[in-house]
């Protein structure tokens, strides 16, 4: 079917026409210049032909969405948005390349380059769903890149919010990175259906194709979505694709929703454990905090970190704590990080090897810096056992695992609870915790899942120090 013609570029106030960029179903993308503030723009102007009441509103949704969610650096920023003097609705955006959709097509992406794109992408999507807004057409093409080499999320043209998404018909779809239950239209899309997309965009990076394309074989529509309805994905037949990455995007693809990772959350940070498996630095996540009046940069930086193993993020209230025993512990002096006082005069080539005028050796002087180390070491240290017996609650440590079959038994040595209280184990499924007494707890799962969980002593409705998270890959 022939390609065509992309329309007129519409007359704009304080823009210049220069080129046209691309065109799609609903509507062409042209390059304008700016006036003022002088800068070359994006300007996506919907087909006059198409333009209907239901088009309008789709059109007023994107501009509103994009408007709400483009402050986030991984979102394509959209400048305003109005209707043009011949009645075409337009939105006026940042100016992107798309080379991304050829690139993965025609050359090799690195695995540290697409980790990194990945891991920026999937906190854009978390940041939509914390918004309760869906993409909706999660794919390679809707990827752009800033002029700095940034990735950025676009086009929400057929994005819903989450209320509403279960009232809506199928606008649109992309078959290769379209969930199964939304192509067999069990749903017009979720949470889980977006996971799908995600991980099948991500997968699609590596393989330079979608995931259930057969090079050599035919693959026409009917072909993928019966592949995909079988949900057996082929290897990216990459070798240097770590095998916890193709576990990781192939439980996201799996056919049953409930089989999937929690959110697009838990596999950004099974993405961002395995930057730290090949020895990268680890990928900020970028999502918008519920609590940013109260953040520092230390919880900016420490939530958006994750170590091997760990799959959660720190909670608000686990913040606040730290920052308030931060607080007491600084009533106690800094404490150098290398153990030396900075403001210590530093020993000079050919001088007295002492401080100048202590008259105090060399070692000796050692001696009082390691002595008044111990000093404030041991006061912390007596604060700290002191404010863990005043809470009088115990903390569960040394939480053991062994695996068999697809059974995970976590257990753990009593650390002294009493009679009336419980352990309150959390997990990383999404599930509730749960309350019980004994001293292990029996998780199922698949091959290649991560399975985390934490334990709590609850006392007298109080709840206690949360343990260290215990994390466990099945093989």
């Amino acid at each position: 079917m022939a390609r065509r013609l992309p329309s007129d570029p519409p007359v704009l106030p304080g823009f210049s026409h220069v080129h046209v960029l691309g065109s799609g179903g609903f509507a062409d993308v042209f390059l304008y210049e700016q006036n003022m503030p002088r800068r070359q723009v994006a300007v996506k102007v919907m087909l006059s032909e198409v333009v209907n009441d239901q088009v309008r509103q789709m059109f007023q949704a994107e501009a509103n969405l994009m408007a709400q969610l483009s402050a986030h650096p991984s979102i394509l920023t959209v400048y305003q948005a109005s209707v043009s003097s011949d009645g075409r609705p337009y939105l006026v955006m940042e100016l992107c390349s798309s080379t991304l959709s050829q690139r993965y097509r025609t050359e090799r992406l690195s695995v540290p380059e697409v980790l990194r794109i990945a891991i920026k992408i999937g906190s854009a999507i978390e940041t939509a769903h914390r918004a309760g807004v869906l993409h909706r057409d999660i794919k390679p093409s809707n990827i752009l890149t800033t002029a700095y080499g940034h990735p950025v999320l676009s086009d929400f043209g057929i994005a819903a919010t989450l209320s509403e998404s279960e009232n809506l018909e199928a606008v649109g779809m992309s078959i290769p990175w379209s969930a199964p239950e939304v192509l067999m239209d069990e749903t017009a899309g979720t949470i889980e259906s977006e996971l799908w997309s995600y991980a099948a965009t991500v997968y699609s990076l590596l393989a330079g194709r979608s995931p259930f394309e057969v090079p050599g074989e035919s693959n026409k529509s009917t072909d993928l979505i019966s592949r995909i309805n079988r949900a057996k994905p082929h290897s990216t037949g990459r070798s240097d694709v770590p095998a916890s990455v193709e576990r990781a995007l192939n439980r996201a693809m799996s056919r049953k929703p409930d089989s999937r990772q929690g959110s697009v959350l838990e596999l950004v940070h099974e993405l961002q454990v395995v930057e730290s498996e090949l020895g990268l630095s680890q990928t900020p996540i970028e999502v918008a905090m519920d609590d940013w009046a109260l953040a520092t940069v230390a919880d900016l930086e420490e939530r958006t970190r994750v170590r091997s193993g760990q799959a959660l993020p720190v909670s608000s209230a686990e913040r606040r704590k730290r920052r308030r025993s931060a607080a007491i512990d600084e009533s106690f002096g800094p404490i150098e990080s290398d153990g030396v006082d900075d403001r210590m005069p530093r020993r000079k080539t050919g001088s007295n090897p002492s401080p100048r005028g202590s008259g105090m050796p060399a070692v000796a002087w050692v001696g009082v810096v390691v002595a008044a180390l111990i000093v404030i070491l041991g006061a912390t240290a007596t604060f700290t056992q002191l404010q863990a017996r005043s809470s009088g609650i115990p903390t569960v440590s040394d939480i053991g695992a062994t695996v068999a079959n697809d059974v995970v038994e976590f257990s753990w040595a009593d650390p002294g609870i009493e009679l009336g209280d419980s352990y309150k184990i959390t997990t990383t499924d999404g599930q509730p915790p749960v309350q019980q007494r004994e001293s292990s707890f029996v998780v199922t799962a698949e091959s290649g899942q991560n399975v985390c969980i934490s334990v709590t002593v609850t006392r007298d409705g109080k709840t206690g120090s949360s343990s260290a998270q215990k994390c466990v890959v099945l093989p």
